[in-house]
């Protein structure tokens, strides 16, 4: 993420005094990726970052997946998690339910109501779509407004909390990566700058504009990190608030990026799914799917062709539109499918024919492509749809 920002009180020069008006020293804290390598932000408080009361566990929700064994294409109904008001006491953080996960990357679903506790992620970027409703994302960085259809990109270690708005509850698609999640590389200069054959633009990417700036003592902060046997939590009293902070600057914050102002790339035939990526991962891409023209070419065929992930699982989530490929086979809006590398998935029968002629898809869905194989989480296992795998053939297991 190398486009700088200022956002507070800084001094003119980095690493030097920076002192309010009674002459007491600011704290700075230099926040950054890759050791000293990567992209950076410095942060001005008023407390001291490291100071914390107490240091106990916290139990996470379960984390284990199981194999994708036998092998086969899975529908998942994140919504049935989630049954009527269900959702009035959860919140975007611990009400997570894990749908998918390997090493690089996690996959969950979560309806709320309820303000979140702060929450830091030290094991890797998160990247939260919001499939409806609205939030305050309030981060030591400063707040952002989040919306339907809006991702927010959070960088790993960001102190951060959900505040939900209005009447709806949030639902989130979250990913939470075990490294960082950036713009793909083919469409950044070498100087990182966002170039003119990018799908979208520094523009469409919103970062704070002020800080938050609050007071407290003894604030108590959840904290995922990685340990020897796995993914553990623990719970951080902090002596004074993380969000004591007066100024940041630096090229490492939070955004959050509209689905709406991708930009689709076409093409007289079909294009593959790598012109709808949007970000990428370590051991994974995210692409948006995206109203659009589809192919022009007199004989086209504009429903995708059948394919093989010979090195990925291709996981779709469906938030809204008409999907006419998928016609058929029970997949909605809030469905997830799960097509694992192996064997060949595409439209469902009569699609491939039906799509001949049709100049336009009004579709909106985000997928993640993993290059290792991906686990079925407690989440997955209870809200699966057990006729999806048989929907080509139309009969079911022998």
């Amino acid at each position: 993420m190398a486009f700088y920002r200022q956002v507070g009180s800084v001094p003119p020069k980095r690493h030097t005094q920076h002192r309010d008006e009674h002459g007491k020293l600011y704290r700075e804290e230099l926040m950054g990726e890759e050791g000293f390598s990567g992209d950076s932000a410095l942060l001005y408080h008023l407390g001291l970052p490291p100071a914390i009361v107490d240091s106990t566990t916290w139990a996470l929700p379960d984390p284990t997946t199981a194999p994708n064994h036998p092998l086969r294409h899975r529908h998942l109904r994140p919504h049935e998690l989630f049954p009527d008001d269900s959702h009035a006491h959860t919140d975007a953080v611990t009400g997570r339910r894990l749908l998918l996960g390997n090493a690089d990357v996690r996959i969950s679903y979560v309806v709320a109501a309820a303000t979140s506790p702060l929450y830091r992620d030290a094991i890797g970027d998160e990247l939260v779509y919001v499939e409806s409703g609205a939030a305050l994302l309030e981060t030591v960085f400063g707040t952002l407004p989040v919306t339907c259809g809006d991702h927010a990109l959070i960088p790993r270690a960001t102190t951060h909390r959900w505040v939900p708005e209005g009447q709806e509850p949030l639902r989130a698609y979250v990913i939470e990566a075990s490294g960082h999640i950036t713009p793909p590389k083919r469409y950044l200069s070498r100087f990182g700058q966002l170039l003119e054959n990018a799908p979208y633009c520094e523009r469409d990417l919103h970062g704070p504009t002020e800080t938050a700036l609050v007071a407290g003592e003894d604030v108590e902060v959840l904290v995922k990190h990685r340990v020897r046997s796995g993914i553990v939590g623990t719970r951080l009293c902090y002596a004074t608030h993380p969000f004591d902070v007066v100024g940041w600057d630096g090229c490492l914050y939070p955004y959050t990026f509209s689905i709406h102002d991708f930009e689709p790339i076409t093409g007289r035939v079909h294009q593959p799914p790598t012109v709808h990526q949007a970000f990428a991962g370590a051991g994974f891409v995210v692409c948006d799917f995206v109203p659009r023209k589809v192919d022009y070419h007199p004989l086209s065929i504009p429903v995708p062709y059948y394919h093989s992930n010979v090195d990925s699982d291709e996981v779709m989530f469906y938030c809204g539109g008409d999907y006419a490929a998928r016609r058929g086979a029970g997949i909605g809006p809030g469905s997830v499918s799960v097509h694992p590398g192996g064997y060949a998935h595409g439209p469902q029968p009569g699609a491939y024919e039906a799509g001949i002629g049709v100049d336009f898809f009004d579709e909106l869905a985000v997928m993640v492509d993993t290059f290792h194989p991906l686990g079925l989480g407690e989440g997955a296992l209870a809200c699966e749809d057990p006729n999806y795998a048989w929907s080509w053939s139309g009969r079911g297991p022998r």
